[in-house]
Order: structure tokens, then sequence, then C-alpha cells
């Protein structure tokens, strides 16, 4: 609404003129543009989520980036306009508290499904965890990576104890029986899945950021990085939200309302030209 606003400024202007009404000041001008352009990255955001393609792993870097700007404004127009800064404050605070569950790893109701599937993805891990030096992001980034240890499938976790079982007999421990129930040290899978993850992270660096993450990990057979395949793959190919099929579940309804018994076609192709309509 704000942006159309903008754009009819002059005949909104001219109008005002004419019939002798109180028009905005340019400063009035300059602060709906500044509010606009607050409020923009959410209208994107919101546009890229809600969408059939988009994925878990998009919604923590959502998240931060709307934070970031929030933050930015807050302290940009702080001194010249204390409305708009105070307001871009209250909405960083409040978007804290709604999405601690995503971001606040000290929050009761936190879990780490969304982090982990960002996480796994290569084209966005990179830049949004691994090389962020925050203390926030880098205990965002061990709560992914504990998630990811303790959910590897169990046949995988097999898999890799079966392959130290095949070191030599000087570097197995004596007595396995002892050592597999010590408290002290981990256990094997355990500290296998760690030296996955670590050597994932470190060929990141190497990946190519404009492949999609299930691309990347299709694509992975022969590499450690497999024993993470199908975690990944499942992480990968969850939604990131639910409104795209509250879009059509709507949309079915309205259809099927007994508002269009003459329509011809199928239910399922109306459908389909409504959704895929230009």
């Amino acid at each position: 609404m704000i942006s159309r606003f903008l754009d009819v400024k002059h005949s909104v202007t001219s109008v005002a003129d004419t019939m002798g009404w109180d028009g905005l000041l340019p400063r009035g001008w300059q602060k709906l543009a500044i509010l606009r352009d607050l409020l923009l990255p959410f209208v994107e955001h919101t546009k890229v989520l809600e969408s059939d393609t988009s994925c878990l792993y998009l919604v923590v870097p959502a998240l931060l980036h709307l934070r970031s700007n929030l933050s930015d404004y807050s302290l940009t127009h702080a001194r010249s306009y204390r409305d708009i800064a105070t307001l871009a404050q209250k909405m960083n605070e409040n978007m804290c508290q709604r999405f601690s569950c995503f971001l606040d790893v000290t929050d009761s109701k936190f879990f780490p499904l969304a982090v982990a599937a960002c996480f796994v993805d290569p084209s966005v891990s990179a830049e949004v965890l691994i090389e962020n030096d925050d203390e926030e992001i880098q205990n965002l980034l061990e709560s992914a990576e504990n998630y990811i240890t303790n959910n590897v499938p169990p046949r995988l976790q097999d898999e890799m104890s079966e392959e130290e079982e095949e070191m030599p007999m000087s570097k197995r421990p004596r007595f396995r029986f002892f050592s597999a129930n010590h408290p002290s040290r981990p256990s094997t899978s355990k500290t296998s899945i760690r030296q996955v993850i670590q050597k994932y992270k470190e060929g990141l660096s190497h990946a190519n950021t404009e492949e999609s993450g299930m691309d990347f990990w299709t694509s992975q057979s022969c590499t450690v990085s497999a024993h993470l395949k199908p975690l990944a793959l499942n992480l990968l190919a969850m939604p990131a939200s639910q409104a795209f099929a509250e879009h059509v579940f709507c949309l079915a309804g309205d259809l099927t309302s007994g508002r269009r018994n003459r329509a011809r076609t199928t239910l399922e192709r109306s459908a389909f030209l409504k959704l895929n309509k230009t």
C-alpha cells in the first residue's frame, strides 16, 4: 500500500492542491519512503517462504536478515526519525521473542531443526553459519551439529563402526568391552560422525554455491559426506511453511462451493490454472 501511494505521489499532490486539501510535506514523503524500505524485506521473504518451492533451510537466513535490517534502521534513524527508529526497535524485540524457538538456544522451546536444515545446504551454510564469528550464530551452529550427530540413521552408524573394525589390530583398544561402556569416552559412531561433519565443513570452501542443496547431496556417493546424505535429503525436503498447502485448500473450497457448478473442467485442472495464472 505504501509503495503504491509513493508511486502516485505526483497525482496525489496535484489532486490535493486542486481541492485545497492539506498534503504531506517533503519530510513526510521521505518518512514514508523510509518506512517502505523498512517493511519491504518482510514482503520479499514472505513471498519466498510461502511458495511451494521454498525449503526449511531458508527460514534461519531470512530471520537473521530481518533482524539485522531492523537493527540497522534503529541505529541509523535514531536521531533524524525517532519514531521509525522506535518502531524498528519494537519490531526487533518482537521478532526475538516470537522466533526464539529458531534462533535462541537458551529458550526452552528452541528446536534446532531449522538451523540443521540450513547447515546441510552448502549454498547458504558457509556464509550464514560457519564463516560468522557472532557468538549467537556459533551457538546455533553447535546446536545444528549436535542435532545431526544424534540423528544420523542407525544403519549408517553401524557402517561407520564396521569401518573402524577394519583398522589394524595395533590401533584397536585391548579391552573393547570396557572401553565401550566407559562414561568419559564418546562412542565410536558419534566420533566418526563428528569427523564427517568436520570434513563437510572443510569442503564447503570448494563447493559450488550456485548448486542447490538437493543437487549437492544427490551427487554425494563415494565421499565421506555420503554418510550424512539420508538425513540431509530429509531436512532439505521439508517445506518452509504450510502457507501454500493452505492456499490450495482455500482455492479448492472456492471451486467446489456451488458457485461454479456449470464449469466443465475438472477440479484439478481448474486449480492448476488458477494457481499458475500469469
